[in-house]
């Protein structure tokens, strides 16, 4: 066996999983879980369609390419959103969903025979794959940690000299996971300058990018628009699972950099990971429509009008700037406990912001806050919201003066 998979650590659910494992909820009170972050609304009707007028596909093997509509449909779609004019040869590539393309990317770009051990550098809390690509690739993962004093943003500043040196790998999440915290023009400048001074790679995980609530979020690609630069040592990776609510298509792209896509595409071919033809025809159809996105953003828009006025009151959160989470700090700082707690007497499941998060610098930036998801229909929302509204007010009450 690889000995690389002994320093994995278990996923956030299975620690989850553990701590309600003897919990015994009120049987009276329906189970509802905002602890996942998995896409709940109806998957839109054309991609369905598209599906069915496209089945005739299953009958050959995809290029893993992909075939030149559905590159130039993201390649239109990037223009259209970021204003940036890619080569779909050469600068798009689709992917079975950003998790596995975060995935092999990293295995992709890491050199580990070296004398010093590379680095990737990830934002703290962080979507376990990017740790477990980076342990297994034989990197050492670097956590910046992303707390509220810096508007849950990772300090670039603030990662010493000796990393940068052994930087080959950086992480960016942006919409963040899970605070939906979006980077600035003056970040992205400043890591811009880092990757120019060090020649690392800058990997921009946008999966969340759509879902807003006033603005379009800055991108990696926009960025690199607006501050005159090419797209040299950048990659941006998105998804259409939480754009247009189809997680179980597991389909998304790749763009940036010609030079990195040329390389990925070799692993990749020899990695067997291209996407079906059918999926690609209903890829192409979602990537071309926005009608339906706009429905979706809509959606979410009204369950935070709906949850937030509840929970402000009871609860140290705010309106993210995207995203469908609320990262909200909990009353007596123990997460865990907090959530356990609210299962066992409201039967509401929430992840503990420390399961997301590892102990750095003194720290652990998870500590002391709940990830709540947004995913289900708003009912189920605002009677969750309502649940622990009323688990927090008798806790209160139970409390001595």
């Amino acid at each position: 066996m690889n000995p690389r998979l002994d320093q994995l650590h278990p996923y956030p659910f299975q620690r989850l999983a553990t701590l309600l494992a003897d919990a015994k909820p009120p049987a009276a009170l329906p189970h509802i879980s905002l602890a996942m972050g998995e896409p709940k609304h109806p998957a839109p009707q054309l991609v369905k369609d598209a599906l069915c007028a496209n089945l005739a596909g299953l009958s050959g093997y995809p290029a893993t390419q992909g075939t030149p509509a559905l590159r130039q449909a993201c390649a239109d779609w990037a223009e259209r959103r970021y204003g940036v004019k890619l080569d779909p040869a050469s600068e798009v590539l689709p992917v079975n969903g950003s998790r596995e393309a975060l995935f092999s990317l990293t295995q992709c770009l890491i050199d580990a025979g070296g004398a010093a051990k590379p680095v990737v550098v990830s934002p703290n809390p962080f979507y376990q794959i990017y740790e477990g690509a980076a342990l297994l690739a034989g990197a050492e993962p670097y956590y910046l940690n992303c707390e509220a004093a810096n508007r849950f943003q990772p300090d670039w500043d603030g990662v010493p000299a000796d990393v940068w040196r052994r930087a080959q790998l950086v992480i960016v999440c942006s919409p963040g996971n899970p605070t939906g915290a979006v980077m600035d023009l003056a970040a992205w400048d400043k890591l811009f300058a880092l990757s120019d001074r060090y020649g690392f790679v800058i990997a921009s995980d946008e999966c969340y990018s759509e879902i807003y609530f006033d603005s379009p979020p800055l991108g990696g690609l926009s960025a690199a628009r607006a501050l005159g630069r090419s797209l040299e040592r950048l990659v941006m990776l998105t998804s259409l699972s939480k754009r247009s609510n189809v997680p179980g298509m597991r389909s998304g792209f790749v763009a940036g950099d010609a030079a990195v896509l040329k390389q990925f595409l070799l692993y990749r071919t020899y990695h067997g990971s291209a996407m079906s033809l059918t999926v690609q025809a209903a890829s192409q159809a979602a990537w071309n429509d926005e009608a339906h996105v706009e429905s979706n953003r809509a959606a979410y828009a009204a369950k935070f009008a709906a949850v937030l006025p509840l929970l402000s009151p009871v609860l140290e959160v705010e309106m993210p700037e995207a995203g469908f989470y609320l990262w909200a700090k909990v009353p007596d700082g123990d997460d865990a406990a907090f959530a356990r707690a609210l299962f066992q007497q409201r039967h509401v499941t929430v992840l503990p912001g420390s399961f997301l998060a590892r102990d750095a610098h003194g720290a652990n930036p998870g500590r002391g806050y709940i990830r709540i998801a947004l995913v289900a229909e708003q009912a189920e929302c605002v009677a969750a919201a309502q649940r622990i509204v009323e688990f927090i007010q008798t806790q209160r009450a139970a409390t001595p003066a």
